[in-house]
């Protein structure tokens, strides 16, 4: 059921989702704008940043047009309820295709053995999967008597949230360190950094209806905390991982010339 708004709250949200939006398109055209300037070999990587943000694009696309389509205004200027629901359902299938690419994209700068990449990838991915699959019956239940269902159901998505965190920050050590430029180390680093905290955000925001955030409020602290947080997720790694595969690229570039140095 779709609550009454405010109309500040109204249009909190709506430019929100607008900026949201825009944000991933803007990044979308900037990835893949620059893949023929980096390395064939990290290629994908940047191709799949773009990909995320395009998928994400069009699901804030649909999320806005569902929020506005939700309520309409009066010649009073107030907001009412058209009876169409606000779906926002399209997150959760938007998590669901982005979160393991994501992932993927970031295995895929690392230095890592192929049949390790495949492994990391798959196993994260998976993993962040089965996040998003535990953690959407519970954003079902938001009324007060349905509370211990959603702890509960965060209580599970937990879980392969906890090891994804792990695997980042303490898993993938050994590849991260094994870097020989401490420029591109330290990239690699505030990616999964930037990562861990951004994905932090979420199950925070998951809470706010048992922290007794009620009615519109629960509602617009949830679109906008779940929007700030793709942002950083999305966006600001995704620019991350796009330095890194320049960062690589122009080592790359630099050996190169330093070899056809070395044979003239």
């Amino acid at each position: 059921m779709t609550e009454t708004m405010e109309v500040n709250q109204f249009n909190l949200v709506y430019n929100v989702l607008s900026f949201s939006l825009a944000t991933m398109m803007a990044t979308t055209i900037f990835c893949w704008m620059r893949v023929g300037s980096c390395a064939q070999r990290y290629k994908s990587a940047l191709i799949i940043t773009g990909l995320v943000t395009f998928i994400a694009a069009y699901h804030y696309f649909r999320i806005f047009n569902s929020w506005t389509e939700a309520y309409a205004w009066t010649p009073e200027g107030t907001l009412s309820v058209t009876g169409v629901p606000f779906n926002d359902a399209y997150r959760y299938m938007d998590w669901l295709l982005t979160v393991p690419l994501l992932l993927i994209e970031i295995i895929l700068v690392m230095k890592l053995e192929p049949a390790e990449t495949v492994s990391k990838a798959s196993t994260l991915g998976v993993a962040s999967a089965l996040m998003i699959i535990l953690g959407y019956p519970g954003e079902l239940l938001t009324e007060p008597d349905q509370l211990s269902g959603r702890w509960m159901w965060w209580a599970c998505a937990m879980a392969p949230f906890l090891y994804i965190v792990f695997t980042l920050l303490v898993g993938l050590n050994d590849a991260t360190n094994s870097e020989t430029d401490p420029n591109i180390s330290s990239l690699i680093k505030k990616a999964q950094v930037a990562t861990v905290i951004s994905w932090c955000t979420y199950p925070v925001v998951y809470v706010f209806p048992m922290l007794g955030i009620k009615g519109s409020s629960v509602i617009v602290f949830i679109q906008i905390g779940y929007s700030i947080s793709d942002i950083i997720s999305k966006c600001g790694v995704g620019l991350l991982v796009y330095s890194i595969t320049m960062a690589k690229t122009a080592a790359i570039q630099n050996n190169s010339g330093e070899s056809k140095g070395l044979l003239a």
